[in-house]
């Protein structure tokens, strides 16, 4: 067949045949053929679209079998993803609205309002790209063009979806799955596309609660702070306490006004530690997890003179985590924040309550998981997980054979039998062959209290109560051996439970003066989540920062600043049976 003519599919039922001079459409219609001559129809039109098709499906074809090229010095993150959309529009170009196009750069470049990488998602090349479109340029560079602002869609798209960071590559108890609702994930990237709006479809299809929307605003903040020159560095010198005088008094002024906790007419220079700068103090204190007793201590000094930088990057790292959990996250739950050592109980998306708990050491640290509380027990017993056995508790029986008995522990048998401690020869066992089950009887000593509330996982962490109540007067609660323990369990109790009838304050009392062991399933399971904070941001827009307690932000900080790849979460987006690699 001569080059210049050739016949092309459009859509499965109409056929046009091109040549030089003129145009043929066949259009069929379920029982009839219609043949029309289109002389009065302008023929370079079609051929520049079918020269357009015939590039870009060589140009993506091209990709695939060699994925270490680029197109216009950029890489495209899921070739066979593209293939398969572009194919189902027969390879046509699927960026035809320039005002289209601006938006979705604009929308590029205003990522960084979310603590993203512009150039993640060829900010700076599409720019460039787009004011070359129309000068001239070539088909092929008008076709490359394209395949890009399709490949920064899908990069963006699945970054504010799931986060930039794979959480699963930084801790491997990670199981908070993020749905994925559809079961054709290109389809909706081309509904994207063709929506009147990218940024009004975007916010649809991934809604900002309000808690996101307070860390760009707090991301915003710490900018500004910074382009202002941030603030001072106080220096070392002895504790100040209020109604003493000191140079550094003045420059502790300068620098709690930065973040606006210190608001006052009085004289700013001044080196006399007063009143007004004392409750300035105690609202920095509250806000970094710090005693809130006015005393300018080392500790509070090391909390102000953290950067500005550091504050910003603590912020973005902590955005991340926020795109990481809270889109599928509606109605009812719990969330423990192991950093901030808060809990916080939400119904129907309104956080309704909140407490102080206790987390674990930093050699034995809370894990960060998901699962549903099904029930909690009344005056629980206690049996002793295998991690506590092995590293507490067989080591102190093996040097004093009386051990058990001083702290009222029982020894069982895996029948659940009483075991006559006198006869064991503790000296002789080890973690590895320890028959037996060690249980701490109901009681006012027992180290879950009066109430444990339990969410089936692999870790045996729960939340309880506590017998060492006096430790929640600390700032830092980083006492357990894992699980959390709640400062207001019997609080927390009545409302899980809703049932006010039967689990008002009376009716918790009387099944705790009995002192038996009762098991109260909830109406419904409540998902938990245990997280890890080290940012909030409160309603008013203040700023908490917390002690990375667990060293946990850096990892994420550092892979924030590393160059675009495809997570888990988005892999599962791309379809398995045309997703091959990701470059």
């Amino acid at each position: 067949m001569d080059p210049a003519c050739f016949w092309r599919t459009i859509q499965g039922d109409h056929f046009i045949l091109l040549t030089g001079d003129f145009r043929l459409i066949i259009t069929r219609n379920k029982l009839f053929y219609v043949l029309i001559l289109a002389l009065a129809l302008p023929a370079y039109s079609f051929s520049e679209e079918v020269d357009k098709a015939s590039i870009l499906r060589q140009r993506l074809e091209y990709l695939q079998s060699n994925p270490v090229s680029k197109l216009n010095g950029k890489s495209v993150a899921a070739v066979p993803f593209l293939l398969e959309l572009y194919s189902r529009r027969n390879f046509r170009p699927t960026w035809n609205n320039n005002v289209h196009i601006e938006e979705f750069i604009s929308i590029i470049e205003a990522t960084v309002e979310e603590g993203l990488k512009p150039n993640d998602y060829h900010a700076v090349t599409l720019r460039n790209m787009q004011q070359q479109v129309g000068t001239g340029n070539s088909r092929q560079d008008q076709v490359d063009f394209d395949i890009l602002l399709t490949d920064a869609l899908f990069r963006l798209g699945t970054h504010l979806r799931f986060g930039k960071v794979d959480p699963g590559r930084l801790d491997s108890n990670w199981n908070v799955g993020r749905e994925i609702k559809t079961d054709d994930p290109v389809s909706i990237f081309q509904d994207a596309i063709d929506s009147d709006s990218l940024k009004t479809f975007i916010n649809k299809r991934i809604p900002r609660q309000a808690f996101y929307l307070r860390f760009k605003q707090a991301l915003k903040k710490y900018r500004a702070i910074r382009d202002a020159g941030g603030w001072p560095v106080i220096p070392d010198g002895p504790v100040l306490k209020p109604g003493m005088t000191d140079p550094r008094v003045a420059i502790m002024s300068e620098r709690l006004s930065a973040e606006g906790d210190f608001v006052t007419d009085v004289n700013s220079s001044s080196h006399l530690y007063g009143d007004e700068l004392e409750q300035a103090v105690i609202r920095f204190q509250q806000r970094h997890g710090l005693e809130a007793d006015g005393v300018a201590g080392q500790k509070t000094f090391t909390a102000m003179n953290i950067s500005v930088e550091n504050r910003i990057s603590q912020i973005k790292a902590n955005l991340e985590r926020s795109r990481w959990v809270f889109t599928d996250l509606t109605g009812d739950f719990l969330v423990v924040n192991i950093a901030g050592y808060k809990l916080y109980l939400v119904k129907n998306d309104e956080l309704v309550w909140t407490t102080n708990v206790m987390v674990g050491k930093t050699y034995r640290k809370t894990p960060v998981f998901k699962s549903k509380m099904k029930y909690l027990v009344w005056n629980p017993t206690w049996t002793v997980p295998p991690g506590i056995l092995r590293k507490d508790i067989i080591p102190k029986m093996k040097k004093d054979p009386d051990y058990l008995n001083k702290k009222g522990y029982l020894l069982l048998d895996r029948d659940g039998n009483e075991v006559n401690q006198a006869t064991v020869d503790f000296s002789s066992l080890s973690s590895r062959n320890f028959p037996y089950i060690v249980r701490q009887p109901a009681g006012p000593n027992n180290a879950l209290g009066q109430v444990k509330f339990i969410f089936p996982n692999g870790h045996f962490v729960f939340l309880h109560d506590t017998n060492h109540r006096e430790l929640f007067i600390h700032s830092k609660r980083a006492f357990s051996s894992g699980c959390i323990r709640v400062e207001d369990p019997l609080k927390l109790a009545e409302l899980v439970l809703e049932n006010p009838e039967q689990w008002d304050n009376d009716g918790i009392q009387k099944v705790l003066s009995s002192g038996k062991t009762r098991t109260v399933h909830l109406a419904e399971p409540l998902p938990v989540l245990l997280l890890y904070w080290t940012t909030v941001v409160a309603p008013d827009g203040s700023v908490s920062f917390y002690e990375d307690v667990y060293g946990r932000d850096q990892r994420i900080i550092e892979s924030l600043d590393q160059p675009f790849e495809l997570s888990a979460d988005a892999k599962r987006l791309v379809v398995p049976s045309i997703y091959s690699s990701s470059q």
